[in-house]
């Protein structure tokens, strides 16, 4: 994945040094694992008056979702929705025979490539029965566009059916071992017992770019499992995305 930028966005930066810093700083924060990568070249400013803007081309390294076995059960959370005020907790869920827990964000790529599509997987399963909640636990320090003002405009925007949750001390984050966006817990339970987790993996094959539709696939079979009593017929493949971004001087 490439983003590149214009010296526009960075208008009081002289060299490319101090591109780098601050182009490191406003997508990584001090904790994340991103690797980046830069093509620089600063105009002298009447050169630059004429000639296209320098562009920085910034390289992502992609993360893959991780070290969480099936059979997991799913951790307690309290957290608030932004959009309606409401605290939604686990309970709220037990009546379910299945729940995904979904860990997303406002301004992943990875995120924004699949949010019509996880919107309209989650209305079609929702009516069969399957609960589903997604959470936001990146820093709002380095991340301000991941904060709770701005994801209430999301789950408008969006018309998420589903619950938009803020893990705001990224506690929960850390309780489910999630470490990207996105990132997909399934969850199933026979009678009275906990939810366990039966899927932990990818939506599907497709990626930003990749030229490969969006199908929700994997998941979506793992759904079907999950609702019907079968095991799954398929191995897992993780899911990847971008990395959460956690607190200054905090990693998982």
């Amino acid at each position: 994945m490439a983003i590149s930028l214009t010296r526009a966005h960075f208008p009081l930066l002289s060299s490319p040094s101090a591109v780098r810093a601050a182009t490191s700083a406003f997508f990584t924060g001090s904790a994340s694992p991103l690797r980046l990568s830069y093509r620089v070249r600063v105009l002298p400013v009447k050169e630059a008056r004429t000639r296209r803007p320098a562009l920085v081309q910034i390289r992502a390294a992609r993360m893959e979702s991780t070290g969480v076995s099936v059979g997991f059960r799913a951790p307690y959370f309290e957290l608030p929705e932004p959009l309606t005020g409401r605290v939604w907790k686990l309970d709220d869920f037990e009546a379910q025979p299945a729940l995904l827990v979904m860990f997303i964000c406002n301004h992943c790529p990875f995120v924004k490539h699949l949010k019509k599509s996880i919107t309209k997987l989650a209305n079609f399963y929702m009516n069969k029965g399957l609960a589903v909640v997604a959470i936001s636990s990146n820093s709002i320090i380095t991340h301000p566009q991941d904060g709770p003002e701005f994801m209430a405009e999301e789950a408008k925007s969006f018309e998420y059916p589903f619950p938009y949750l803020f893990d705001e001390t990224q506690e929960v984050a850390r309780a489910f071992g999630a470490v990207c966006t996105p990132e997909f817990f399934l969850f199933k339970k026979d009678g009275r017992r906990p939810f366990e987790l039966f899927y932990h993996g990818q939506f599907d094959d497709s990626r930003p770019s990749s030229n490969i539709p969006v199908s929700g696939r994997d998941l979506s079979r793992a759904i079907d499992c999950a609702l019907s009593g079968q095991k799954l017929p398929f191995d897992q493949k993780p899911s990847v995305g971008c990395s959460i971004k956690w607190n200054p001087g905090k990693s998982i």
